[in-house]
């Protein structure tokens, strides 16, 4: 790498999805631009133990279940299927580091420097970066994005160890099937990671504290999910609370409580997957007089500003919806509003993705939460079951749900749960960035025979014109 320039227009901490974004999008704006990370690999969280590596799994355990139980739908028999879980996680590993060399590449071929070390801010916008080799160098940039991501929130009683008691991190890694998985917490990461091991052959068990799995998704779609789910064999215990826990050995012991009756589970691994919390490593936020929110989140205003000047903050350490294409767009309006365009971001229209099987993606507001507000709307679903692609995949449940203005009819909200509810869901984000109507998506043509089309009828379904149901 290039010698840095110790006064770079732009000195991002963080060289995950946000935080590269970030850099990328300065150096094409053409900004000097410093990136530290501190890790041996660019990417992040999400790059390195979250989004990358759980789909290498999730992908790879699909094809390992289909092949055992639905493979002779489709008229051949494949005999012996053993599993081989170091090559999977060695193919897990491959796709992780090729997606951090395509960071790196990103890097040179757009002249950001990698600053490799742990920076602290210190007042006066100035950084000091820490190497591996204790040397350090300071940094007085014009401009700081602090982009240091988030960790996940801990239970008192069960610490982390990454053997027995883990996080999204040791979940990732585990060198055996588990006979029993002991799962805390029903939400998106429970549930994903829960999915991969029970496919390859352990007995899991999700508890969650609130009523239901997925709290905050559309009704619909959390009935939908806890059916199905339960149908795949996960033991789903909601609306119990975890009392305490301990680890003895290889074994794990949870206790809960529901309705006033106690229990003990033992397994040999638990994943405590209860939410993430911002990490603000290297920035002493009193020291330096920045302001927090109440749950230790920077504050910063739409251009992704906090209070001290020329320093941006952005992705899970402003809080919000902790998601990488969050951070993403947050690192594009971060950069660009430095470079002096007329930027601002909003979230009116952000999608979450839930990569189970069937996938779960949704964007914009629930129906109970459209009720809730007093506005009148209408509803449209279609179910898969009758959309002729979905038949011929053998992929027919679930459904696509509208919410939409009972006047205007602009879309308010989408929520699918289905086969490729995560690409499915685009055209919709889009349709509602520019406030179209359901009627908009469902007099537009789709290509038949596709999944699309259940969208195109769930569309239709808000005026009662669906064709096919």
């Amino acid at each position: 790498m290039t010698t840095p320039a110790l006064t770079p227009d732009v000195l991002v901490i963080g060289g995950g999805p946000g935080g590269y974004v970030a850099a990328i999008r300065a150096a094409q704006l053409g900004l000097t631009v410093v990136c530290v990370e501190g890790d041996r690999t660019l990417g992040g969280t999400c790059v390195n133990v979250g989004c990358i590596p759980s789909k290498a799994l999730l992908q790879s355990s699909e094809h390992f279940e289909f092949t055992r139980l639905h493979a002779e739908e489709h008229g051949f028999s494949v005999g012996g299927v053993t599993l081989n879980l170091a090559q999977m996680m060695k193919r897990k590993d491959d796709v992780v580091a090729a997606n951090c060399k395509g960071v790196e590449f990103l890097f040179k071929k757009n002249k950001v420097t990698w600053a490799r070390g742990w920076a602290t801010l210190k007042p006066g916008n100035v950084v000091q970066v820490k190497g591996n080799d204790d040397g350090v160098i300071t940094y007085q940039p014009r401009h700081v994005i602090i982009a240091t991501g988030s960790v996940p929130s801990t239970l008192p009683f069960f610490p982390f160890d990454e053997e027995r008691v883990l996080s999204n991190v040791g979940a990732l890694t585990i060198p055996e099937v588990p006979k029993h998985l002991i799962v805390i917490g029903g939400g998106v990461i429970g549930l994903e990671l829960g999915s991969v091991w029970r496919r390859l052959g352990a007995r899991v068990t999700v508890v969650e504290y609130a009523p239901t799995i997925l709290p905050g998704n559309d009704d619909d779609i959390v009935k939908e999910a806890d059916r199905i789910f339960r149908k795949q064999g996960l033991d789903i215990r909601a609306g119990t609370k975890v009392t305490g826990g301990r680890r003895e050995g290889t074994k794990v012991f949870v206790d809960i409580e529901r309705d006033g009756a106690a229990e003990t589970l033992e397994g040999d691994y638990v994943l405590v997957s209860v939410g993430r919390k911002p990490s603000l490593y290297g920035i002493d936020a009193a020291a330096l007089g920045l302001t927090l929110g109440a749950r230790g989140e920077i504050a910063v205003d739409d251009r992704m500003r906090t209070n001290l000047p020329n320093v941006y903050a952005i992705g899970d350490a402003v809080g919000g919806k902790l998601l990488a294409h969050k951070a993403e767009e947050e690192g594009v309006i971060a950069a660009e509003v430095i470079a002096g365009k007329p930027v601002h971001m909003h979230y009116h229209n952000m999608p979450g993705i839930v990569y189970t099987w069937p996938e779960i993606a949704t964007v914009g507001l629930t129906e109970s939460e459209v009720k809730a507000s007093g506005r009148a709307y209408k509803t449209g679903k279609f179910p898969f079951s009758a959309n002729g692609r979905a038949r011929t995949m053998a992929e027919t449940s679930g459904f696509v749900k509208f919410v939409a203005d009972a006047q205007t009819d602009e879309i308010l909200g989408c929520h699918i749960i289905g086969a490729n509810a995560s690409d499915l869901l685009t055209e919709v984000v889009l349709a509602m960035e520019v406030r179209g109507t359901s009627e908009d998506i469902g007099i537009t043509v789709h290509s038949h025979p596709t999944l699309s089309e259940a969208v195109k009828e769930a569309g239709l379904a808000v005026s009662g014109r669906a064709i096919h149901i």
